[in-house]
């Protein structure tokens, strides 16, 4: 296929989801975090559970699928894990009311926003932005999408991480302090929202750190599973 004239350097790729049961795939726009939405990971990272939520966000092409090994990232001692369950958009808009989120809603897939941590927390101790701690290469695996169409919408069910076979988180979307419809609405205030935009809302507690070879199991009840390796870090 020739270069398009447009362009003045090969157009990049289009980062895109699998969708389950099909070889459609789900064009990813923008991937939107939300930080602190579970009472008890606010608690175990010592931060005032009295603060709201807020967003952060990583690069589209931060994704990586089902079944892939990830290179350990570099500049990191301290990788963590953080299973998520994962919105993906079909709409957008600007200020959208709570009651009309959940039409804008495509789908829905298990997710980990992987987190070099020792580089997070030095960050925030100087207060600076995140983005060396969550928004690097390979940080945000992402399984296959199911259509709201067809699992609705689900607002309670088991979210899980399996390391090596081993439980490290296990909580439930119910316990969510901003549920979906409401995550949807107040993004919507900060950013114009737009299909192919995905958002990752948020973990549970038992984060923890991953080493080359761990085997990370997520699943979220209704919603599908994922399956990544940890490998190696990437030759520079």
């Amino acid at each position: 296929m020739s270069a398009d004239p447009r362009y003045v350097i090969p157009q990049p790729p289009q980062p895109a989801l699998a969708v389950a049961g099909s070889k459609q795939l789900f064009p990813v726009r923008r991937i939107w975090c939300v930080g602190r939405n579970y009472l008890e990971h606010i608690r175990e990272m010592g931060q005032d559970e009295r603060e709201p939520p807020f967003f952060f966000a990583k690069p589209a092409n931060a994704i990586v699928p089902d079944g892939s090994t990830v290179p350990y990232p570099p500049l990191t001692k301290d990788l963590h894990f953080e299973v998520e369950l994962v919105v993906a958009l079909k709409s957008g808009g600007n200020n959208i009311p709570v009651n009309q989120a959940l039409d804008h809603i495509w789908g829905y897939g298990v997710g980990i926003d992987l987190t070099r941590r020792d580089l997070q927390i030095a960050s925030r101790d100087i207060k600076h932005p995140w983005e060396v701690g969550k928004a690097f290469d390979a940080s945000a695996p992402c399984g296959a999408l199911r259509a709201a169409s067809e699992i609705g919408h689900p607002s309670k069910g088991r979210i899980s991480l399996k390391a090596n076979g081993k439980v490290r988180q296990d909580g439930d979307l119910a316990q969510m302090i901003w549920n979906v419809p409401e995550v949807i609405a107040k993004l919507s205030e900060q950013v114009g929202l737009a299909a192919g935009d995905i958002i990752m809302t948020g973990t549970p507690s038992g984060v923890g750190a991953t080493v080359p070879g761990d085997k990370l199991e997520c699943e979220i009840e209704q919603v599908g599973a994922l399956t990544v390796t940890i490998g190696k870090a990437a030759a520079r």
